[in-house]
């Protein structure tokens, strides 16, 4: 049986977690290259890492101590990606997760519909299984929802990423992380839209418990149209 560490939380403060993904239908979504792009940024200090589908946690798990938060994404994002819960959706995905080791789990926590579970259902199964719960989110009244519904952590993911919550600039939210650290008891993850360091020192200055940095150290193809589209 997992026993969950509950010091986990604690392990992530201050820290700089990356996210390291790939759609399948990308070069880097090769296992192999997957495994060498964790050992990077571990070798880098990152102090935990946010990877999609059990193949990749199950290969974080074997990598490091350093935390693993797990998540489920489609082999392709439909075109209305917008409108629709995509990131572990349902139970069946935190199941596949739980199996695979990961200690965090995230999924999106808007509260729009999903199929066949809802939002604290899911919180409630990934308590059950002994992992911490993440929620995925876009507004401070879903951030608010989760924190009620006693959702492990919060994250600004989704901010800009649903059509309710429309992408004002290419900077990180951090109105949301504020209001959501004024309002709530929970730790708060600044994630989306992170490419200078100076952004991570002002999003603890803000309260963030930790950072989640993505395209920025990970997704070559999105590092290079930054430089091409000047």
């Amino acid at each position: 049986m997992y026993n969950k560490d509950m010091n986990i939380i604690d392990k992530l403060k201050k820290k700089v977690i990356v996210s390291v993904q790939a759609m399948p239908n990308e070069p880097l979504y090769k296992e192999e290259c997957m495994i060498a792009m964790m050992q990077s940024v571990l070798k880098g200090g990152a102090g935990g890492l946010r990877v999609a589908g059990s193949r990749d946690v199950r290969n974080a798990k074997k990598l490091t101590d350093v935390p693993v938060i797990g998540l489920t994404k489609p082999d392709s994002i439909p075109a209305n990606w917008q409108e629709i819960v995509y990131i572990t959706p349902t139970l069946k995905e935190v199941t596949e997760l739980v199996r695979a080791g990961a200690d965090i789990i995230a999924f999106d926590g808007t509260l729009r519909k999903r199929p066949n579970c809802t939002v604290e259902e899911i919180i409630k199964f990934i308590k059950i299984n002994n992992r911490v719960s993440m929620a995925d989110i876009s507004t401070l009244d879903e951030g608010l929802a989760c924190d009620k519904m006693d959702v492990d952590m919060i994250s600004t993911t989704l901010s800009g990423y649903t059509q309710y919550s429309p992408l004002k600039d290419n900077e990180p939210d951090f109105e949301l992380l504020e209001n959501l650290v004024k309002n709530t008891s929970k730790p708060i993850v600044l994630e989306g839209r992170i490419w200078k360091p100076e952004e991570v020192t002002k999003a603890f200055e803000l309260g963030a418990h930790c950072v989640v940095i993505g395209s920025a150290i990970t997704r070559p193809q999105l590092i290079t149209k930054r430089f091409i589209q000047r």
